[in-house]
Formats: C-alpha cells, sequence, structure tokens
C-alpha cells in the first residue's frame, strides 16, 4: 500500500496510547525490528500554544521514516494550524484522532465525541488535508454505542475529502476496550473505499493479526495494548505476515537488556525523577510472566532513583539464570 511516498508492505503499526508511545518507547519498538509507530495524541490546542510539554511530544529527531503524529481537537481551523505545526517538527504524515473514548477527551467534544457529530469530523478532515502537503490520515471507531454505528458513512466521507487512510478499531466507544471486536466492519468498510484500511482491535499473537488479514482484507494492521511489556511483537508480527517465520521469543537476558535500555532513554528524554516514574508502569508489564511478579510490583512502585530501579530489573530477570 502507499501511504505518501512511503511504500509499506503489509504494515503492523504500534498504535498510538497516551502516556506510552512517547519518544522513548517508539525508539524501543524500533530496535526489537518494528517499522511503524506513531506519537502519543497531541492536543491542538496546546500546540498552537506552544506549550512547552506538548512541543517536547513532537521530538522526531533521529527517528526513522515515516513520522506519525496524532493530532485531536474539535476545531477545524485549530487542527489546520497545528497540522502544519507538527509539519514543520518533522511530521511525515498527520493523523486524526477520532476514537478516544476517555471522558476528559469526550467532554470537550474531541476523540470519540466526533462519531457523534459527523459534519464536524469532516470538516475538520478536510481543513487539514488542505493545510498540509503530506498524507492525511484518521483513526476511528465504529460509533458511540451499538445503536449507532457510524463508522461506514465516516469512512466514505473522509475518503471523499482527501484522506489517505483509515485505522479502525473495530469497538464502539461505549464498548471501551471490552467486550469483543467485531472484524467484520473491518471487511465491510475495506470493501466500500479505496483507500487504505488499518484494522484494530483484539491483536495479540502474529497468528491473530495474519487471521485480520485474511478475514477482512486490510491492508494492514495496528497494535495496541498487545504490546505493552512485549515492544518485540510489533517487529514479530511484521516479519511474519512477510515471510511467513515466527523469531523466537526472547530470554530473559534480551529481556533485561531491552528494559534496561528503555529505562535508560526514558531518563534521557524527561530526566530521572519523571523518568522513574514513567518507567514504572512499563517495568510492570515487562515483568509479565516472570517469577515472583507481584513482588516485584511492588518493590518498583517505591523505587526513588534509577540505580535502585536497575538493581531490581536484574534481580527480577536474573533470578532463574
Amino acid at each position: 500500500m502507499k501511504l505518501g511516498e512511503f511504500e509499506l508492505t503489509k504494515p503492523v503499526f504500534m498504535a498510538p496510547m497516551a502516556g506510552i508511545t512517547d519518544k522513548a518507547f517508539r525508539e524501543i519498538i524500533r530496535l526489537v525490528g518494528g517499522k511503524y509507530t506513531f506519537t502519543e495524541m497531541i492536543s491542538d490546542k496546546a500546540l498552537i500554544y506552544n506549550n512547552s510539554k506538548t512541543i517536547k511530544m513532537l521530538d522526531l529527531s533521529g527517528e526513522d521514516r515515516p513520522r506519525i503524529v496524532q493530532l485531536f481537537g474539535s476545531e477545524p481551523e485549530v487542527m489546520a494550524e497545528a497540522a502544519r505545526i507538527a509539519v514543520t517538527y518533522g511530521a511525515d504524515v498527520i493523523d486524526i484522532n477520532m476514537g478516544c473514548p476517555t471522558p476528559k477527551i469526550v467532554k470537550n467534544k474531541e476523540g470519540a465525541a466526533l462519531l457523534k457529530n459527523i459534519p464536524l469530523a469532516v470538516e475538520i478532515a478536510a481543513k487539514v488535508v488542505k493545510a498540509v502537503d503530506v498524507p492525511v490520515t484518521a483513526k476511528l471507531r465504529l460509533g458511540w454505542d451499538s445503536d449507532s454505528i457510524v463508522a461506514p458513512d465516516l469512512a466514505a466521507r473522509l475518503e471523499a475529502v482527501g484522506i489517505s487512510m483509515l485505522t479502525l478499531h473495530a469497538r464502539t466507544r461505549e464498548q471501551y476496550y471490552s467486550g469483543q471486536a467485531d472484524w467484520s466492519w473491518i471487511r465491510r468498510i475495506k470493501e466500500q473505499i479505496k483507500i487504505p484500511v488499518i484494522g484494530n482491535g483484539d491483536i495479540q499473537t502474529p497468528f491473530d493479526a495474519l487471521k485480520m488479514l485474511q478475514e477482512t482484507g486490510c491492508d494492514g494492521v495496528m497494535i495496541a495494548r498487545g504490546a505493552l511489556g512485549n515492544p518485540w511483537l510489533i517487529g514479530k508480527t511484521q516479519h511474519f505476515l512477510e515471510t511467513g517465520e515466527i523469531w523466537p521469543e526472547p530470554d530473559a537476558i534480551e529481556k533485561l537488556a531491552i528494559v534496561l535500555k528503555h529505562l535508560e532513554k526514558v531518563i534521557t528524554y524527561k530526566g530521572e525523577k519523571i523518568g522513574i516514574n514513567e518507567m514504572r508502569k512499563h517495568a510492570a508489564w515487562y515483568l509479565k510472566g516472570t517469577r515472583n511478579a507481584a513482588q516485584f510490583r511492588q518493590q518498583l512502585m517505591v523505587t526513588s532513583d534509577a540505580a535502585q530501579m536497575k538493581e531490581l530489573l536484574q534481580k527480577a530477570f536474573l533470578q532463574e539464570n
């Protein structure tokens, strides 16, 4: 599939996740074989007001292309201006968030709230497409709830105003992340529009990704929660879809090396205090499946500096070696 100047073969995307897909995590995904990542969702207003924390979220320096920046907002002109700013920081693709279900986002008529206002969603897309010379994509859900499935209509209208790719999380806003994603909607939308469609929802293994491609005909897949503590899943799935080969699971030594590299990167980009706070959740996810994981997670929550966290992680991952 084509996305602007980029030729992507059965792409496996790491989903944009607030508080997760920062620069450190994107670099870790690439380090262990992944090719395609998104930034965390970035507020359009914070960007145009030059908020320092938001500007740091736009640090794309040294990252492989395509560099995809996701924006959220509810005002077409503001979104357009934010997109222009993102491009000046190196964005190769602008993605519009039309699916975030969290209350603090939807109460501002952003994210999944746009599923209740299709004309506004389409106007935002049209203004952003006109504002920038890079591809503009959108990520959406099926609808607000099971009684208001709007994705087919919205997909067609987004294609008509120039959106280059759609990602469909096959759940409603009311489902949040519960229940089962209904992949049949991915197939229906793929059959009705010509632009690439990326499927999202319930991919935990490379075999799930292959099944989604086969059942829906989608052009690629997006993985979210399955990659928490398991960044290898993105590259592993990409390699499997391209070659049919399955990479072996990382052993404890490799896991330790990556979690320590992740810790190092977070501290480099955010400083030790913030880095330690943010790394706790990642470290807890990395420990899944490790002997005495619950005990080590409790200890993680009270680590006070990088040296203490590093020592604890070494104990956790090397206890059986």
